[in-house]
């Protein structure tokens, strides 16, 4: 019996065809069934191969993998209910996991610590013929070879790998032998016995080898109310995330570049970063189009000196009549002796432009004057505008002082021919609120955000509204200053006699150059009063 016959869930072809993996055995070795036994899918003895119930195996893989890259295999065993793996390796039940009562329960499912607490490494590892691999070798010493109480059989391209280990491990293969496509990677688990290994559990995993680039792009958008509909809004900047898959860090010392056709007839753009913003000024439907390419660096392959030597710089290493050659690989020398080999990796997406709603701005605040037999609440009225395409949706949303803590959310359709609306809000006692109105439609929206304060009075009550640039006004105050300082020292204010009355117009215009010196661009617009003034 081989370890072809035993480990070879699928059924693959010959092992003739394949390479050698650095580190695996190949399956043409013999089995000894007599220490492993070996139990087809179906035999009867399965049901009874662990107290308790079935063993699952779980196999999960990080492929994609680049070829010349490390892919990696975690399997996790996945006991009965109410039993788990202790620190010291054996499988204990859960406490208060039954409704058994605790002196009928054993604490114990397999008590692993106890059948070996006699000997140490060197006595119990004397007994070949129960601390051995099933190819014969002997078991590698470990601190904590005690707790290890499973035995891990991986098998695919025809090799196989041996592992010790507890309820869960982990395996890397390099896949500069594999061949490009689709591979299964398959496990097979025995636990620990008095004279034998019992079977427990078997799993198998696909996974893949590739020449290309495993790339995804991740797309984002300010405004953007859905980020997976590939619908984005028109003059606003998109930003292209390129996200390469490389867990095993393979490409950490390549020479990386982007080039990207966005297709809008901007032409081509090559850039060394992964994140790119792009903005399109045409609403309609555009294909991306993304190449990545890597420059990695190899040894460079021993030339044989058999005329005619090349006479180029370049070295060209032809097809292998190997049937498991993967493609040509050109490979430069560099100053250095060195070589280096391309790698690819391509993406490619459709994408809709539509207008969307681009900013939104508090214009006016108005208090509703109630009776006192009537004011209950104080009213507030919002006159809102906008900029870009109408609103189906308005959506208030009124928090603590800081913004941070929520106390209410209204949110109501809206049907209207023009982006300038009426928005009128309830406030059952007084106190400071943030308030954040938030204008969207089917793939956008944008928010503006306030401060204001309400008091109450016993006949009327009255709203201070204090308008916010989103926030940052108290936080940069100090550095404003000094800024300002710097930057209209020469400005000298007029004077103004005691008894004016309009000095808190000069604080408006100063306040005005700020926000035009520091938030021209911003697109969610900080509210303050247009044509009022801020108490109202």
């Amino acid at each position: 019996l081989g370890f072809q016959d035993v480990l070879n869930q699928e059924q693959t072809s010959p092992a003739t065809l394949y390479r050698k993996i650095q580190g695996w055995s190949s399956d043409q070795n013999e089995w000894n069934e007599n220490l492993y036994p070996f139990w087809k899918e179906g035999d009867p003895r399965w049901k009874d191969c662990w107290k308790g119930g079935r063993v699952r195996a779980k196999l999960v893989t990080d492929s994609p993998a680049l070829v010349g890259s490390n892919v990696t295999f975690v399997v996790t065993l996945q006991f009965p209910k109410c039993q788990k793996e202790d620190n010291d390796g054996n499988i204990i039940y859960e406490r208060n996991c039954t409704q058994d009562p605790p002196a009928l329960q054993d604490q114990y499912v397999y008590n692993w610590t106890k059948w070996i607490d006699n000997c140490g490494w060197e006595n119990c590892t004397s007994n070949h013929s129960h601390n051995v691999f099933p190819d014969g070798k002997p078991f590698p010493h470990h601190a904590d070879w005690r707790r290890r109480n499973f035995v891990y059989l991986f098998h695919t391209f025809g090799q196989y790998y041996e592992k010790k280990g507890r309820f869960s491990t982990i395996v890397s293969l390099n896949t500069a032998n594999i061949t490009l496509g689709k591979h299964v990677m398959e496990v097979s688990i025995y636990r620990r016995g008095h004279s034998t290994y019992v079977p427990i559990a078997r799993a198998s995993s696909i996974y893949v080898v590739t020449d290309k680039i495993p790339l995804f792009v991740n797309m984002s958008q300010k405004n953007d109310r859905n980020i997976s509909d590939s619908i984005f809004i028109k003059d606003s900047p998109i930003t292209f995330d390129v996200k390469i898959h490389d867990p095993s860090y393979y490409l950490n010392n390549s020479v990386i570049s982007y080039k990207w056709d966005f297709g809008d007839g901007s032409g081509l753009f090559v850039s060394s970063s992964f994140s790119t913003p792009h903005t399109y000024t045409l609403q309609g439907n555009f294909t991306l189009n993304l190449t990545v390419q890597a420059i990695i660096p190899v040894p460079c392959k021993p030339v044989t000196p058999t005329p005619p030597l090349p006479t180029s710089a370049a070295v060209t290493f032809e097809p292998s009549s190997d049937p498991d050659s993967s493609a040509v690989e050109t490979t430069e020398d560099k100053p250095d002796g060195g070589c280096h080999i391309y790698r690819y990796g391509y993406y490619g997406a459709d994408i809709s432009i539509v207008e969307g709603i681009l900013e939104v701005n508090i214009i006016q605040m108005t208090n509703i004057q109630m009776t006192e037999s009537q004011a209950e609440n104080s009213l507030v009225d919002f006159v809102v505008t906008c900029q870009g395409s109408l609103p189906t949706d308005v959506c208030t949303v009124v928090s603590d002082p800081t913004c941070q803590v929520s106390r209410s959310a209204v949110c109501d359709p809206i049907v209207t021919d023009k982006c300038h609306l009426t928005v009128r809000r309830a406030f059952d006692e007084p106190g400071t609120y943030c308030i954040n109105i938030t204008l969207g439609d089917d793939t956008s929206q944008a928010l503006a955000s306030a401060l204001i304060s309400v008091n109450g009075g016993p006949s009327s009550r009255t709203t201070e509204g204090v308008f916010i640039f989103l926030g940052l006004l108290a936080v940069f105050v100090v550095i404003v200053a000094v800024v300002l300082y710097k930057r209209y020292k020469q400005y000298k204010p007029i004077e103004r006699s005691p008894g004016q009355a309009e000095n808190q117009e000069g604080w408006s215009t100063y306040f005005s150059h700020f926000k035009t010196i520091f938030f021209s661009k911003s697109n969610e617009k900080d509210p303050l009063l247009k044509s009022k003034p801020g108490i109202v």
